[in-house]
């Protein structure tokens, strides 16, 4: 009989700290980052679930938003082996994957005018839905704990504190989505790295298309669970990203 399977460490639901300086030792990263190139991080297209739930993204996903979705993959992976190398050797690169493609899937025009919940909230539950619910009845899905994990991890992916715990999924996303927007932690992804991924997924201006749809949620749903990083200070601190500055333009 086979050993039964680690759901904790493969989807990632290990407890961590919240606050990402305490998971970092309060150090601007634990292993000094080293230069490696998209082309060789592997991303796991060949699993029928993440082919899946990369063409629902991309169809419904403004190229903008979809290209942040691919570098937050890249920028995750990159931050995961170098500097977490005990966790990626469990993780599993597709539930990073999943969470990557969809943690920003509430977004859209159409969704953040679909209900009265937080983009991330709502997000959560459309994951939730497509990872185990497919339109086609042969499709690929999820198991409950890889969607759960996905789901937990884009509920809480704006939920930046410094108290309390999250899944190990839900730290590493915030990091890797928190580089992308605001240049936090800039140390911890080599220069060379951070150029090579803005080339292969441009970011088109996508300082200015965050903060915009920041704003719009504020606007449609004052209450918004965004509102707890500042109403204007996280969308003028995503506009102030200064490590991205100049990558900010490419197409």
């Amino acid at each position: 009989m086979s050993p039964p399977i680690d759901t904790v460490a493969l989807h990632g639901w290990t407890a961590v700290p919240a606050d990402a300086n305490a998971i970092l030792n309060g150090k601007l990263y634990l292993n000094k980052p080293t230069r490696i190139l998209t082309k060789d991080i592997p991303f796991p297209s060949s699993d029928p679930l993440v082919a899946r739930v990369q063409a629902y993204a991309k169809e419904k996903l403004p190229h903008q938003t979809y290209n942040h979705s691919m570098r937050v993959y890249y920028w995750a992976a990159v931050i995961l082996h170098q500097q977490f190398p005990v966790f990626a050797a469990s993780l599993s690169p597709s539930t990073l994957a999943l969470t990557c493609l969809l943690h920003d899937i509430g977004t859209t025009h159409d969704h953040l005018r679909a209900t009265q919940l937080s983009f991330e909230f709502y997000g959560g539950i459309l994951a939730l839905d497509l990872l185990q619910n497919p339109a086609e009845s042969d499709a690929a899905k999820a198991t409950q704990s890889q969607a759960e994990a996905v789901c937990e991890a884009i509920i809480r992916h704006q939920d930046l504190g410094t108290v309390g715990k999250l899944t190990f999924l839900g730290q590493l996303i915030q990091l890797a989505t928190i580089y992308d927007n605001v240049g936090k932690f800039a140390e911890i992804v080599h220069a060379d790295t951070r150029v090579d991924v803005n080339k292969a997924f441009p970011r088109g201006g996508w300082s200015r298309c965050f903060a915009d749809t920041i704003l719009e949620e504020n606007g449609l749903k004052p209450w918004a669970h965004t509102t707890h990083l500042g109403e204007l200070d996280f969308s003028n601190g995503v506009l102030e990203n200064k490590l991205m500055e100049e990558y900010d333009g490419w197409e």
